[in-house]
């Protein structure tokens, strides 16, 4: 009887050690933050630092070291708000979604479209 019990103590602490492992993938997993927390988290650094509020992310990529999105932010209000002045910041972050870096890309009238540029930049 020693055999079985032994051998059912063994079943037991291999099944609890594979839980604790594939709950340590998924805690490993969980830590690194989702797009929309990043997105969030970027936003408000941004505001942060520059003081001016984002209005919309136009663009966003997960590279190998970490995230880059560019971001509208209203630089300067004005009446009527199609004169208002806006700009575009490349933000770069690291894996974790922290901020690293920013810097305005260009800078533009709310009611103007962009000129066609090749190669879509």
């Amino acid at each position: 009887m020693s055999n079985t019990s032994n051998t059912a103590k063994t079943q037991n602490a291999r099944t609890a050690h594979e839980s604790d492992e594939s709950e340590e993938a998924r805690a490993s997993t969980d830590e690194r933050p989702s797009p929309m927390q990043v997105l969030r988290h970027a936003r408000t650094q941004l505001a942060e630092l520059t003081g001016m509020a984002p209005e919309s992310v136009s663009s966003f990529e997960q590279t190998e070291d970490g995230w880059i999105l560019e971001v509208e932010v209203l630089e300067i209000a004005r009446v009527p708000d199609t004169m208002s002045l806006l700009a575009s910041y490349r933000v770069e972050l690291d894996p974790e979604g922290e901020l690293t870096g920013y810097r305005r890309v260009r800078r533009y009238e709310r009611g103007r479209a962009d000129p066609h540029r090749p190669g879509g930049r």
